[in-house]
């Protein structure tokens, strides 16, 4: 039978248990989220902006990036040119109080998820400069020190729409009239 005393010795000598272990990889996993969340805001600015150069130098996308964009239709996958990116950076003007807001994250060894909320006050396409607000969900792959962005999901349901809205889209019909009788 170990005493107190050296049960104390034995405590002081031993390695931190597995637990401990595990809260100083939560740390450095902590920390690489919070990093490459950082690095999505600051790409989100710069977007909004309409400066796809900086944006393409902050957030660097996967060979097989797959894009689900915010107005629906196909899955697309990386610009195809520099001009193909020059014209996604023209669609984008004047944005200004770009915000990212973190809501859930996740990671494993090779993979980080980030859910959030995109904010902007910005000129989209034709359309003169309003707040626009996204979900989006953005899955990030270690690529050996890098992390490259594999795919993106973002639409404008923030607000929330209703059953009726949501049948009228999923049937095609675009995303202003709603079904009759199909509330909440």
């Amino acid at each position: 039978m170990i005493s107190p005393i050296g049960l104390s010795l034995l405590a002081a000598i031993a390695p931190p248990p597995v637990a401990g272990n595990a809260s100083v990889s939560a740390r450095g996993e902590a920390r690489e989220i919070e990093a490459v969340a950082a690095q999505a805001a600051e790409a989100h600015a710069h977007l909004m902006r309409g400066d796809i150069a900086a944006y393409r130098q902050t957030v660097q996308t996967a060979p097989d990036f797959i894009l689900m964009d915010p107005f629906g239709g196909a899955p697309t996958g990386n610009p195809k040119s520099d001009e193909h990116w020059e014209r996604i950076g023209r669609y984008f003007r004047e944005g200004r109080d770009a915000r990212f807001d973190l809501i859930a994250s996740y990671q494993s060894n090779d993979i980080i998820v980030l859910v959030a909320n995109e904010y902007a006050h910005v000129a989209v396409g034709s359309l003169p400069a309003q707040d626009w607000a996204l979900r989006v969900t953005l899955v990030f792959r270690r690529d050996e020190n890098r992390w490259l962005l594999a795919h993106r999901h973002a639409d404008p349901l923030g607000p929330g729409i209703s059953l009726g809205e949501a049948a009228w889209i999923t049937l095609g019909g675009g995303a202003a009239k709603p079904v009759p009788g199909g509330g909440q």
